[in-house]
């Protein structure tokens, strides 16, 4: 047993601040080409429109097949607990071969299908031609962001978040950096490229980030490449993990794909002020999330060491971090309320819709909080059966119904955010309950 029963605010911030940095580098990325792209002379509502109907769908497919670095971080966060990280060393490379593999196989699937796909987003004409442009470069980068996402996993599992956020910083100081130069271009120099060049800046910025995590991956952990052929036998539950991820992520991702579709439908004004509530609320997720990555590798190592009261008051500090973050960034948002619009696009009609929802959005963020928070600490856990039935529910039970219902009294993108309000007050509900009466008791 431990010596003390709490973990210390110091060790899961060793692990959560860097996880914040470096999962706020990610929709830092998309933000940037929101905000790029939305200022552009040409045509920047449809522009804006078409990078956020793309990056929903990006999000989809990587939020889906990512998986298995929650998979990969929960198997190797319990063997260290259990101090027996050995036994997952030949897992480790399959699971790297399979993340590569899956990419490809996406890839593969889904670049040649770009119109059939961005047509069921409700996209058309000019829209739907800059989505397709878009997608096809970025859509080449999925073998590298999921192999590094895969590595990232590892290195979660191994209570260390610190070589992510310096790979995800980087990868992020490069999207930065390029999209301005390849947007707008240099005269004389680069010809402005558009939404490509915002396509191309994505891409380097992964390379970057995955070249780095190679380094980290050789220099700093136990594990190598070596393919050994024999499957390690935490292979199964660890595809078996990933797949009930999977359709959880899956659940997920449909409500966010219905909410575009109806915005979409809507108008090029509600898509495009759509695409900034959306990535603003992807970017508080990805902040609010670094205590619960912290909650995902200390809790599947309490687990792997049966250590339960601190299991318990782990949920209770992490919860109590993130709430407060959640209201800080609230509070940031409520002074600057009608200046962060701005920033992404100057077309008033688009602006009045997004302010008209916004406080919507700000609302929900303590509530968000609580979900991520149990959402990692069940990752950790290996939980996942139990969470892909919470959103499967949250989705076709709340959300759905919600939205529908709403659309019906002509709400629009109202009836997409109290979708969303429904969606995760279930969420956090249903996860504390379980967790009281699962794990209190021991």
């Amino acid at each position: 047993m431990a010596t003390t029963p709490k973990v210390s605010f110091k060790e899961i911030n060793k692990i959560a601040i860097p996880a914040i940095i470096a999962g706020i580098a990610e929709p830092l990325i998309s933000l940037t080409d929101i905000a790029v792209i939305g200022n552009i002379r040409e045509n920047s509502v449809e522009a804006l429109a078409a990078a956020g109907i793309v990056g929903s769908f990006l999000s989809a497919i990587i939020w889906i097949v990512a998986q298995t670095k929650t998979a990969i971080s929960a198997i190797v966060s319990q063997h260290l607990g259990a101090n027996r990280v050995h036994a997952v060393k030949t897992l480790i490379p399959q699971a790297i071969i399979f993340n590569l593999i899956l990419s490809l196989v996406i890839y593969a699937t889904t670049a040649f299908f770009a119109e059939s796909i961005f047509s069921a987003y409700n996209a058309e004409g000019l829209i739907l031609t800059y989505t397709e442009d878009y997608y096809t470069i970025r859509a080449m980068g999925y073998p590298l962001t999921l192999v590094t996402f895969a590595i990232f996993g590892v290195f979660r599992g191994l209570q260390n978040t610190l070589w992510a956020m310096k790979c995800s910083l980087a990868g992020a100081a490069v999207n930065i950096g390029l999209d301005y130069v390849l947007v707008y271009g240099i005269e004389g120099f680069i010809p402005p490229l558009h939404l490509k060049g915002a396509a191309y800046a994505s891409l380097a910025a992964q390379a970057t980030m995955l070249m780095m995590a190679f380094y980290f991956f050789f220099k700093k952990t136990p594990f190598h490449l070596k393919l050994s052929f024999n499957l390690n036998p935490q292979m199964k539950p660890l595809l078996v993990m990933a797949a009930n991820l999977f359709v959880r992520t899956a659940a997920l991702n449909f409500a966010i794909y219905l909410a575009n579709a109806y915005a979409t439908d809507y108008g090029k004004n509600y898509i495009a002020a759509q695409s900034i509530l959306m990535n603003i609320w992807l970017f508080f997720s990805f902040f609010i999330d670094g205590y619960a990555n912290a909650g995902n590798a200390i809790g599947g190592r309490l687990l792997g060491a049966k250590d339960y009261v601190r299991l318990w008051n782990l949920s209770k500090d992490i919860c109590k971090y993130a709430v407060f973050i959640a209201l800080i960034l609230v509070a940031i948002c409520g002074l600057f309320y009608n200046e962060i619009g701005l920033i992404f696009n100057k077309e008033a009609t688009v602006l009045a819709l997004f302010s008209s929802v916004f406080w919507l959005v700000l609302l929900m963020q303590p509530i968000n909080a609580i979900a991520f928070m149990f959402d990692g600490i069940f990752k950790g856990l290996g939980e996942a059966k139990y969470l892909r039935n919470v959103l499967l529910a949250a989705t076709f039970l709340g959300f759905t119904p919600t939205l529908l219902i709403a659309d019906y009294f002509g709400l629009k993108l109202y009836a997409i955010w109290l979708g969303f309000l429904v969606w995760m007050l279930i969420r956090s509900s249903t996860l504390v309950i379980k967790f009281r009466r699962k794990y209190l008791k021991n």
